[in-house]
């Protein structure tokens, strides 16, 4: 028996969350049965399943399944659509390689795989905001509903992108939001510009000649290579990019020779890591002076060192315009002083980037916890469901005041 949904603790304003407040419970029931069920990124079969009845149940004019692989977008057309707007609302689907080790109810049953960030509640959310909108239609467009597989790590929102979404349905803009634990329940966090970084990907590939521990002086040994370019990398963003701009690069792995033989040197060493940045100028800056340092410091050492620089996400930037007609809407909801708008950005990456690439559009983020929360990716994180009130009837919001009647 699943628990009862926990009573908001703040005030909200606004038809919108008054009445999705009456079907909490149900929107509980539906987050709590898709973390017990996580599914990665482009095998979200059973999640897509369930979007899928729920939509119909909700009474959308529309469900389309398959784009980008399994993704589903849901249609809803206002009292009026002879305006020709179209708004998107996107919620991402897909769980985590990662082990829970949380002991409620609804915790995976599945090893191995853990909503450790919270698209279950994503989900729940714009699921809440499609049954309020194919209710009660107080809107002149039609409302496009994304709900996107793989976005941790498989780029799902470039695939939606590629197999037709904007042409198939030519939104204005586009509008997502992620649950953030570092922010109060009833809170919601945005800025005109960048709010999540781009993530890259970096292979270090050293080439030096192996032989016996004993008698390095016959080698060229790639370890030692390796380790004066790991404290090398780490003087490009103190001494090549400007202070003002961010920037981070993470040697996070190497791989160089066998634990079970001591006195073997390797004849080849990888580093894997990643570089985040938020202007291409300074992305590009990096890539640059990677490749300069690190063939430099091998060629010093009689080695050679290639780099694999993989753009992998770009950085999520927001539209100045919708990043602050999405604040408006937040204010009307919950007051100025609940509504952070210039909300510092984070080294992390997001996939919406991609739509932000192609639409105008914002991404937010919204309060879930607040001071001791657990923070995502974790292996104890989960949802709080006393916020899916307030993020369906934003995501509602959002297209009923980009939409109006009147």
């Amino acid at each position: 028996m699943l628990a009862a949904a926990p009573s908001p603790r703040y005030t909200v304003h606004g038809r919108a969350f008054s009445r999705i407040a009456d079907f909490h419970s149900e929107l509980t029931a539906l987050r709590r049965d898709l973390h017990a069920h996580p599914e990665l990124g482009f095998e979200e079969v059973y999640t897509a399943g369930r979007v899928q009845e729920a939509l119909r149940l909700c009474g959308v004019d529309e469900v389309h399944t398959g784009i980008g692989r399994t993704g589903v977008v849901g249609v809803i057309r206002g009292q009026r659509h002879a305006s020709g707007r179209m708004v998107g609302l996107r919620a991402d689907m897909d769980a985590l390689t990662m082990s829970e080790h949380n002991e409620f109810p609804w915790r995976s049953q599945r090893g191995g795989m853990m909503h450790g960030c919270g698209h279950d509640g994503h989900v729940a959310m714009l699921v809440g905001a499609a049954r309020y909108l194919a209710e009660t239609r107080n809107f002149d467009g039609t409302a496009v509903l994304v709900f996107q597989p793989g976005e941790e790590g498989f780029a799902g929102a470039k695939a939606m992108i590629e197999d037709g979404l904007f042409e198939r349905f030519p939104v204005q803009a586009v509008y997502a939001m992620h649950n953030w634990p570092a922010m109060q329940p009833g809170t919601i966090g945005i800025n005109p510009g960048p709010l999540m970084a781009a993530a890259d990907r970096i292979t270090i590939e050293i080439t030096g000649k192996g032989g016996h521990g004993a008698h390095p002086y016959l080698t060229v040994d790639p370890v030692l290579v390796a380790a004066h370019i790991i404290t090398a990398v780490q003087s490009i963003v103190s001494r090549n990019v400007r202070p003002v701009d961010g920037a981070v690069i993470s040697l996070c792995a190497m791989q160089a020779g066998d634990l079970h033989a001591m006195s073997v040197i390797p004849g080849k060493a990888t580093l894997v890591g990643t570089v985040r940045t938020f202007r291409r100028e300074v992305q590009a800056q990096v890539e640059r002076r990677l490749n300069e340092l690190c063939s430099a410091i091998a060629l010093g050492f009689g080695a050679t060192a290639t780099v694999q620089y993989e753009r992998v996400y770009p950085a999520t930037v927001n539209s100045p315009r919708e990043a602050m007609f999405a604040a408006d809407v937040a204010e009307s909801l919950l007051g100025a002083e609940h509504v952070v708008r210039d909300i510092e950005p984070s080294m992390g990456a997001e996939d919406f980037s991609f739509m932000l690439q192609a639409k105008p559009g914002a991404y937010m983020r919204i309060g879930q916890g607040g001071e001791g929360s657990c923070m995502l990716h974790n292996s104890r994180y989960d949802f709080n469901d006393e916020i899916l009130p307030l993020g369906a009837a934003m995501h509602a919001s959002l297209a009923e005041r980009s939409m109006p009647l009147a």
